[in-house]
Formats: C-alpha cells, structure tokens, sequence
C-alpha cells in the first residue's frame, strides 16, 4: 500500500508540474522519474527486477525489438524503447525534408494549383495538413504550414486565423488516422502489438468520416468570411515560384525518395515484419548519409527533451503498473460499466477526450494503455476495441483547447509570432464543437462496427 501510495503522488505531482509549466516537461518527467525509482521501487516495494523491468534495457538485445517475422511484437512494460528509437528517426527525416525546402516547395505548389483562390486554398491546405499528419509529426505539419498560410495571407490579403485553425485540427485529425501520424498512436501500436494497417483500418475510417463532416463544419463557420478576398483582383503574376523554395534539388529528390520508402515499409511493416524501430534507424541512416557534410546539423536538430519527456513519462507510468495501481483504476472502470462492452467504451473515449482537452495527451495514453490492457482481460471485451476508442479520444481530444496538444501551441505561436492573436474565446468557440463531431462519430462508429 505505501509504495502505491507513493507512486500515485509522484504521478500526480508529475501532472501538476507538466500544467503549471513552471519547468520544461522532460525536467519535471526525469525528476519524478528518479524518485520513482529511488522512492517507489527502492524504499516501497524494495525490488530490484522492478526496475530492470522498467527501464526494459534488454530490449535492444532481443530479436524482437528489431524483426518480428510478420507476428505482432509482445507488449512490454515500462520504458517503450521501440517508440523513443521511431520517433528520434521521424524528427531526423523531417529534419531533413525541411532543410532542403519540402515542406515550403509543398504549399506554395498547391497555392499555385488552385490559383490562390482564398476558399480553395483553405480546403487544400485542410487536406493537406491530414494527409501530411498521418506520415509526419503534427507540430511540424503545423510549424511549416501555419508559416506558409501566414506568409500566403501577405500576398493575398485575408486573415489567416481561420485557416491556422482548422488546419490545427485537420493535423489532429490526420494524426489520429494512422500509428506514426500521432504520439499518443505510436505508443498504443507499439505497446500492444498493432500494426500501420490495423490503425488505417479501424482509426482510419472513423476519422476520413470525420474529416468529411469536419470540412463542412469549417467551411460553413469561416467560408463565408474568406470568400471576401478575391484573388483575381490582385497581380498573381508577381508572386514566388514555388521552386524557390527548394533550397538543395539534388537533395530535394532524395529525401523525397526516402519520404516514399518510409511510407512504403510503415504500410508493410506487419508483412516485412520490420519493427517501427527498426524503420526508425532505417530512415536515420539514410537521411544522414543524404545530407553528407551536413548529417551533424541534423542530429542536432533532433528534439532531445521530447525523447527525454517520453523517457522519464516511461518510467513514472511504470511505478503505477509495477505498484498495481493501474490494475485498480482498471476493475474501478469495469464496475462503473457493470461489464457493458458499448458504456466502457464511451467512458473511455469520453473520459480520455475530456483529459486529453487539458493535460498532454501523451502521458495520458500511456497511463491509459495497461488499464484498457487489464479491462479488456477482465471484462472480456476485445482490447483492440478498446484501443480504437483511446487512440481517437486521446488524439482528438486535446483539439478542444489551446494547450490541449503541441500542435496547438505551435500554431497560436506562430500566428502570435506575426501578430495574429488567438485568444481562448475564438479558439475553443470554432474547436470545441468540431472536437465533439469527431467524439460522436468516433462513438457511433465503434458501436455499429464492432457491437
């Protein structure tokens, strides 16, 4: 009881500080970390194959971390190695891509093709942005794209605020839609063993039904306002040619050709039998022999307090499973659905949108992922079920609030970079009933489909 006790205070802590924001996240995430293995293994349970178990080292020497022959990989506990070795090969790509001028070469190609036309221009980049998102990071998708939507609303005089946000939420969308569009995916695919087509199949589906439904809603609460610009009254002529923005052209083809083959093994990754971390330090290694001269700018680059963030996350979740704690939060869940297959889902999608609106997705999901682990065992209700509907709540939910997902905060930040200010007021009035479209249809799909 005391170490469960303990481990449930350091958990706590850990969110109280990760929203206060009076730290960086990876400080407050290592910190709690190190008392966890320190206060909870060591004092509480006083067990050393707590922690080995849970900083899960031995991994990297299993044959399994890196091919799994075409089965799904085994669930492990504590610290997800095989999401942290992905995700640092991700950032080296996109790296990569947006040295050579990607991104910029993208949406500036699109803008061209639909002859700045503001309300075409504002569909195709809400397209955009999901499609990008299912491959590529949500914050990047967002970083580059509110930047250029900014750079687009110079040239053709409109006001960019409508088209950020629903680009913001499109990349949430998109996210959702795929196992490597969205951190909190990752961790669920990689912890339970779910592959890239098991996700396209079932979260896929609910969000392109969604992504309809969501387009509409946007077009319908700011089309209006954006048909006021009309870009045949201004001198298109004049404008960049997208080409400019490619800054390498060898290097342009390359990292497109590796952008293409990272597509091509996430697909096949369940028939090849290639792990995602094994994909991961495929991608790094070609990305940095692409760049030559330059590879060291790009490790660099490589966001290192959000590997440490999942790290230290990895650890403190673990306190919570070794403690038992999660096993009772499971059995609480299954009692207050008395063993209702449908209610236990929409409690869970519910209740991990409503958290995931307020506190960072990430660390939920993974608290989350031994709970519906334990539920699915106990209640017998299937866990992938029980997967889909934690992957959308989780994914979607943090749309609902500026701080509810990075890839918020990146886009206010850049608007407010150039002085486009969005206060709360505006954003949650256009994003919360788009968030609770995607909740319903996520809900009403899971129960036609899978009950």
């Amino acid at each position: 009881m005391f170490a469960q006790i303990l481990a449930v205070v350091l958990f706590l802590l850990m969110f109280i500080l990760i929203i206060t924001e009076k730290w960086e996240r990876h400080v407050v995430t290592l910190g709690c970390a190190l008392l966890t293995l320190i206060l909870v293994f060591g004092v509480g349970l006083r067990s050393m194959s707590a922690v080995t178990e849970t900083l899960n080292l031995n991994c990297f020497f299993t044959k399994g971390f890196w091919y799994t022959g075409g089965t799904s990989s085994e669930a492990s506990s504590g610290i997800n190695w095989e999401t942290i070795v992905f995700v640092a090969g991700m950032m080296i790509m996109v790296e990569g891509m947006a040295r050579v001028g990607f991104f910029r070469w993208l949406c500036m190609r699109l803008a061209k093709l639909v002859k700045y036309q503001v309300v075409p221009l504002f569909l195709t980049f809400m397209l955009l942005s999901f499609v990008l998102a299912m491959f590529i990071d949500s914050i990047t998708v967002i970083l580059f794209l509110a930047a250029v939507t900014i750079e687009l609303a110079e040239l053709l005089k409109f006001n960019p605020i409508p088209m950020i946000l629903s680009e913001i939420f499109c990349a949430n969308l998109g996210g959702s839609a795929t196992m490597c569009g969205d951190p909190p995916n990752i961790i669920i695919g990689t912890s339970l063993g779910f592959s890239f087509a098991d996700f396209v199949t079932n979260t896929g589906v609910i969000a392109a039904i969604s992504l309809v439904l969501v387009v509409i809603y946007f077009y319908l609460v700011f089309g209006r306002k954006l048909k006021e610009t009309v870009a045949s009254e201004l001198d298109t002529a004049s404008f960049p040619d997208p080409s400019e923005a490619i800054t390498d052209r060898k290097g342009f083809i390359i990292s497109s050709i590796i952008f293409a083959c990272a597509v091509v093994m996430l697909v096949t990754h369940a028939q090849t039998g290639l792990t995602v971390s094994c994909i991961g330090v495929i991608i790094t290694i070609a990305t940095l022999l692409a760049a030559g001269k330059e590879a060291m700018g790009l490790v660099k680059k490589i966001d290192y307090k959000t590997l440490l963030f999942f790290i230290g996350l990895f650890v403190v979740v673990g306190g919570l499973e070794q403690t038992g704690v999660l096993g009772v939060l499971a059995d609480f869940i299954g009692k207050i659905s008395d063993g209702n297959a449908m209610l236990m889902i929409a409690i869970i999608v519910v209740i991990s949108a409503v958290a995931s609106a307020f506190v960072d997705n990430i660390p939920f999901a993974a608290t989350m992922i031994p709970i519906i682990s334990s539920l699915s065992a106990s209640q017998g209700v299937a866990l992938s079920v029980l997967a889909w509907g934690l992957a959308m709540g989780t994914d979607i939910g943090g749309s609902a609030t500026p701080i509810g997902a990075s890839a918020n905060v990146v886009g206010i930040a850049t608007a407010a970079k150039e002085g486009y200010i969005i206060k709360w007021g505006k954003y949650c009035k256009a994003m919360v009933p788009a968030t609770l479209i995607v909740i319903a249809v996520s809900i009403a799909v899971i129960f036609l489909r899978y009950f």
